[in-house]
Formats: C-alpha cells, structure tokens, sequence
C-alpha cells in the first residue's frame, strides 16, 4: 500500500507545518484507517498495538477541534500507567506546538496530590491520566469533566486487566453524553467488548494487524534446559551486542535472580516488576532510556505502557502461555522503520506454547542451536551512559539548558557528550558518556565551599551524585 500524506487531511496549514517538522510526512496504516473518521468526528474502536502510531491518530483528532481561547478540559486520555501517560502527554504538547498556548496536564498515580490540584486551579485544555488519580480528583471535585468534547480509552484491554473497568466507569458518566470516544486497543476480546458497548455511539471499528513483518524482526528460538536459561542470556547479549535489550520473565522472583546473574557477568541490568515503589520505578526507567542501563529484565505487568525507543533487541527468557502477550513483547522491537531482533529461549515441557505461536502466525518458528553463538572470547560491555543526579528540578527552576550549559561550559564537555536530561519536580537526572563523567563531576564541584558532593549550576550548589546499574 502506497503511503499517504497528512496533506490530504483536512487540517489548518500551520498544524500541517508542525507536522512536518516534526517528522510527520506519511500516515502509518492505523492514522490512515482512523484519521477520516476522527476528524468527521465519529466514534471510533481501533485494534493496533504500542508503537503503531496510535498516539498521534488521537491527539490529531483531540487538538484539530480544541479552541485554545477557550480555558476548559476538552480532551481527556485514560492510560494504564504512568509511565504511558507521560508519553503520551509528551507527545500531544509536541504535536499541539504549532496550535497557539495550549495545556496539557498529566494527573496520575504516585506523584503528590496537591501540585496536581495547584495545576488544575490553573485551568487546562486537555488532561491525560490514570483511571484511579482521575476518579480521586473527581471524588475531590478538583476537576471538571463537562465540557470534555474527546474521550480516549488508550489500551482499553490492558486497563480492564489491571481492574479499572469501574473507575472507568465512573469518569465516562462525568463526561458530557455528546461527546467523540476513541477506544484503542491491542486486543477487543468479547468481554470487553460488552463492557464498553454502552461508552460508544455507533462507532467504526479499524482493525491493524498485531502480527509483525518477518523482513522486519528477526526472530530466533533456542532450546535450553530450565536452568541454563540465565547463563545463555549473557550469551546471546555477548553474541549479539544489543544496544539495548529488553528481556522479559514470567515471575518477578525471576527476574531479580536474572538482573543478579547479568550483573555478575559484568552487564549494565536492571530489574522491573510490580512492589517497585514509583521512584525507584521511576529511576530505573530514566537509567534504561538514557543509555546507563544496557538490560532490563521485566515482566509482562511491569513493561505495560513502556514504549522504549530503538530498543536493539528482545529476549524471552520464559515463553509467554499467552501467544499475544508473546506478539506484544516481540513488536517492542523493530519500530519507527527499523530492524528488530527477538530472541526465544525454550525449555523441553514449553514447546507446546510454542506450537501455539506457529499456529497464530501460520508459519514455523526459525530454530537455531546454542553452538552457533560466537561468545568465548566476548566480554560484556558496560552501559556507555552514567547518570548524574542532581538535587534540584523543576521546584529550583532548573531547566536542560542551565543544565547543558553548566556542562559544555565549566564542565567542558561537548554537547555530543551529554545524553538525556530529565528534569523533575525535586532532581534532575543527566546522562554522561561514561569515559567524561568523573572529570565533569570534578570540573563541576571546583571551588565549591560545601563540600565534594556539591556542584555549581547557575551560581548555586546542588548536591550531586552518580548512579548506575
């Protein structure tokens, strides 16, 4: 199918210029099937996994009907997790650029209520958040719902999963009854299709193909017995050299005992599971984005909503009994046009949910034996990035530039050498290119009165550390 342009949609010449500088030059297949219907503003149910486009088919459809003059909440996204709707609420403020001053405000779980209802008294135009943080500040009555004019439901199956369908429930009745719902999903299994039905009115239903192009990923199984499994995934990351790697148990248990093992092997890993606390979620996501964590170990649960850019390679160390988890976890990789790597480890007993995934993609996995993996003499490589923390954020009126500019200046650092910098509400993370990072941090304390630990950024002190996986 050849690719269409967003020209031929019917929105304003400068949205159009900011979607061009923005690298939107052809519709994927999901803008294409849904964009049409959005913008005549018809309800709409759309089946297409993470990574497809979706974000930009929505946000499209909320910002091309928003009046910035008008100071109300009139897009609001449901996501699953926080973690997706900081993405999400990234991505709307990058394509709203063009649009005039418009708010985009993140209200989710695990961050303090109060700057929260502090933003609100401030007014926004769209709200994107989790189900339980939403009801909370309804229950408050520290949001309006009623002029909301486009309702998201972003990964609908993985919200009712998560035991939201009620919370949900109860925002999609403090929404005005003339309003547009999207209703995004991967999966749209009978059950939740009954338990939505009531939330949509006659909408169209696009379907986008869960399966992945094999000249796209490359997909690899190697059968190993049960307790060889951690040892072989050190190799393959030796044979392969991902520059990132994703590397999915069944259990949490699991994948402590994995992050520990690649540790020991030398590797930059870390582990995700549920029980976490958010900011130590939080930092291991920072880690694992900016480059300072080369592998993360994660289950299904805790890597819903992660949408990781070019991520070299995924491993299943536990086949998943579920074939479109399976195909969830395989189509992290590859995206945005580039090739992906997925590597399937198997033990004996689990060849049968194997034979499952042949039957859903109709054609025979690629087997491949152990012996072909060239990792004797192989050392594995640490992550390239280390983290920077600094005690100041947002709060300080801290910016990335007086954070680049401290850093390219009296740090004497090139910009090539400073990676991502995220500034939070109370600390900054910063990546270094790991050979400059400790003359950096020396360069950064000099002179400073209060002690080793401190660095001067803008004429002040901050305490500042390292950490890494």
């Amino acid at each position: 199918m050849n690719p269409i342009p967003f020209t031929t949609l019917p929105l304003s010449a400068s949205f159009l210029a900011n979607l061009d500088s923005l690298g939107y030059h052809q519709m994927t297949t999901i803008q294409d099937k849904s964009l049409p219907h959005v913008l005549e503003g018809r309800d709409l149910i759309a089946q297409a996994k993470t990574g497809s486009g979706k974000t930009a088919a929505f946000g499209i459809g909320i910002l091309h009907k928003l009046n910035p003059a008008w100071f109300a909440v009139q897009g609001l996204v449901l996501c699953p997790t926080r973690e997706l709707a900081d993405q999400v609420a990234n991505e709307l403020r990058r394509l709203a650029r063009g649009e005039g001053n418009i708010k985009v405000l993140t209200l989710t779980g695990g961050a303090p209520m109060r700057p929260q209802v502090a933003s609100l008294e401030h007014g926004a135009h769209i709200v994107v958040g989790t189900p339980g943080r939403i009801r909370d500040h309804l229950g408050r009555g520290t949001l309006n719902l009623a002029n909301v004019q486009t309702l998201v439901l972003d990964e609908a199956d993985r919200m009712t999963d998560m035991g939201f369908y009620d919370e949900i429930a109860g925002i999609v009745s403090a929404c005005p009854k003339r309003r547009q719902t999207l209703l995004f999903s991967a999966t749209y299994p009978d059950d939740i299709r009954r338990a939505t039905e009531t939330f949509l009115n006659n909408p169209v239903e696009v379907i986008v193909e869960a399966q992945h192009k094999g000249d796209q990923i490359e997909q690899r199984f190697y059968e190993v017995g049960f307790d060889e499994r951690d040892a072989v995934v050190g190799r393959l990351l030796k044979h392969f050299k991902p520059v990132s790697a994703l590397a999915f148990c069944n259990t949490k248990v699991h994948c402590r005992e994995l992050a520990a093992e690649l540790q020991a092997q030398g590797f930059s890993a870390l582990a995700l599971y549920g029980e976490l606390e958010q900011r130590e979620r939080d930092e291991i996501l920072v880690l694992f984005s900016n480059r300072s964590c080369s592998v993360l170990v994660a289950t299904d649960v805790a890597a819903r909503g992660l949408d990781i850019a070019n991520l070299g390679a995924v491993i299943n160390v536990d086949i998943s009994k579920d074939t479109e988890v399976h195909i969830h976890r395989v189509g992290r990789t590859g995206r945005a046009g580039e090739s992906g790597l997925a590597l399937s480890l198997c033990a004996p007993n689990e060849k049968k949910w194997v034979k499952l995934i042949e039957e859903y993609q109709s054609a025979p996995v690629d087997w491949h034996p152990l012996s072909e993996l060239d990792d004797e003499d192989a050392e594995a490589a640490p992550a390239p990035m280390v983290t920077l923390v600094i005690m100041g954020g947002k709060k300080d009126k801290l910016r990335p530039g007086d954070l680049l500019g401290a850093l390219t200046g009296d740090a004497g650092l090139t910009k090539e050498q400073v990676g991502k910098i995220n500034v939070l509400e109370f600390m900054t993370y910063v990546a270094l290119e790991r050979h400059v990072a400790e003359r950096a941090f020396l360069r950064l304390n000099a002179g400073n009165p209060l002690g080793p630990d401190f660095g001067n950024i803008k004429g002040r002190s901050f305490k500042m550390r390292f950490i890494e996986a």
